[in-house]
């Protein structure tokens, strides 16, 4: 299944998707010409042969296909989503998972109505268990992925302030990723739930099976400890005590290798595969990754930013005892008419903490920088840096995605 006539494989099933600036339709004879086996097409001057398969709406049919898929399988389908940390849950619990199964989940970060059934129609027949990313950005989203995707289980990872702007506050945000919850309670499911997260009790009132995960009063119990700036974990569920290091930065992780340590726990694997999986995972794609540039250190955690991940990285990055600290910081995205108060809320935090340097980049910024270096773009601070290049520093560079933090590390 393809949805970009550049990724075609010889055999593969063209679907023409468009949007507000893309018609896939007018590539349907690329597609073919390329390989694909069929063409899916909604617009009947572009169904030029046999080959092409004329139908009222290609997104609609993709998305019912993948449903088709997914009911041709019984095994455990556990959906993921919230505000922060979805990406890198998913990817600890699946590979934990495969110490065990066969499993196989969402590829990057493609969790939106297209990837979601995308990721459906990848699934083989040899499938033994599905990890399923949901990101969402407006209420009912999390609802319609879930009729398509069927989940027997589900994780929130949490509920922050993130796309403030679409749901519409906190509470909405809470509705909003809670359609998982609501699915499950509807359809007899099982959720890994976060004891240290009040607010994820109330959403799961009413759901019978309950796995749950945290420091205390929970199915399995652990401590985060921190080694320079990686966390270890220590499980002290009686029977899987064991300690765990990870390649992970900040304790702000503990929940994201709780919750894959439950899952595994949950699924017969034994603290000691669990414990090997997860020590051997690297984060990669600018999320929570520990880089050496030069003489200089980096936390690179430049794939997205809210004020909740924000706040918990800076606090982290503050207590951690390496020298020379800098920060430098991307606007955060989508947050509608709370985008000032973040963005000064965030600057006012910053300023708790003695850094060597601060570097704020982004229009979100714009009046509040309170005496912090300021760019409009991280091109254009990529530029002072190239002239004032820091030496044996340790810096702590994040931001929201259209900030393009990592363009400032290409200086060092």
């Amino acid at each position: 299944m393809q949805t970009d006539t550049r990724k075609l494989k010889e055999g593969d099933l063209y679907f023409a998707l468009k949007g507000p600036n893309f018609n896939g339709n007018a590539f349907a004879q690329q597609a073919l010409d390329a390989g694909a086996a069929y063409a899916v097409v909604d617009e009947i001057e572009y169904a030029t042969d046999n080959s092409c398969i004329y139908v009222d709406d290609v997104l609609a049919n993709l998305q019912a296909l993948a449903k088709h898929h997914r009911q041709q399988f019984n095994i455990p389908f556990i959906a993921i989503t919230g505000s922060n940390g979805k990406t890198t849950t998913k990817e600890l619990v699946t590979i934990v998972l495969k110490t065990k199964y066969k499993t196989y989940s969402t590829y990057g970060n493609l969790n939106n109505h297209i990837g979601v059934p995308l990721t459906l129609l990848s699934l083989p027949v040899d499938a033994e268990m599905a990890v399923i990313e949901m990101g969402a950005n407006h209420q009912k989203e999390i609802e319609s992925y879930c009729t398509i995707a069927l989940p027997t289980h589900g994780i929130i990872t949490n509920c922050g302030k993130a796309h403030i702007e679409g749901f519409g506050g906190i509470e909405g945000v809470r509705k909003g990723k809670g359609e998982l919850y609501d699915y499950l309670r509807e359809h007899n499911g099982t959720v890994f739930r976060n004891t240290d997260l009040d607010y994820l009790k109330e959403m799961a009132a009413g759901i019978a099976q309950q796995v749950t995960y945290g420091s205390s009063d929970a199915t399995y119990i652990g401590k985060p400890l921190m080694d320079d700036v990686f966390l270890k974990v220590a499980v002290l569920s009686s029977g899987a005590e064991a300690t765990i290091n990870t390649n992970l930065v900040g304790e702000y992780n503990f929940p994201n290798v709780m919750v894959a340590i439950a899952v595994g726990l949950h699924f017969g694997i034994s603290i000691d595969e669990i414990k090997k999986a997860i020590a051997a995972y690297n984060p990669d794609n600018s999320r929570s990754q520990w880089l050496q540039a030069g003489s200089n250190r980096l936390i690179l955690d430049a794939y997205n930013a809210n004020p909740t991940s924000m706040r918990a990285a800076i606090i982290n990055f503050a207590k951690a005892d390496l020298p020379d600290k800098m920060l430098w910081l991307g606007g955060m995205k989508e947050m509608g008419e709370a985008e000032v108060q973040e963005h000064k809320e965030l600057v006012a935090l910053i300023k708790e903490y003695p850094w060597k340097d601060v570097i704020l980049v982004g229009k979100e910024f714009n009046g509040i920088a309170d005496g912090y270096k300021h760019y409009q773009t991280s091109a254009e601070a990529k530029v002072y840096i190239m002239a004032n290049k820091p030496a044996n520093a340790s810096i702590l560079v994040k931001g929201s995605r259209g900030s393009k933090m990592e363009v400032m590390v290409e200086a060092l």
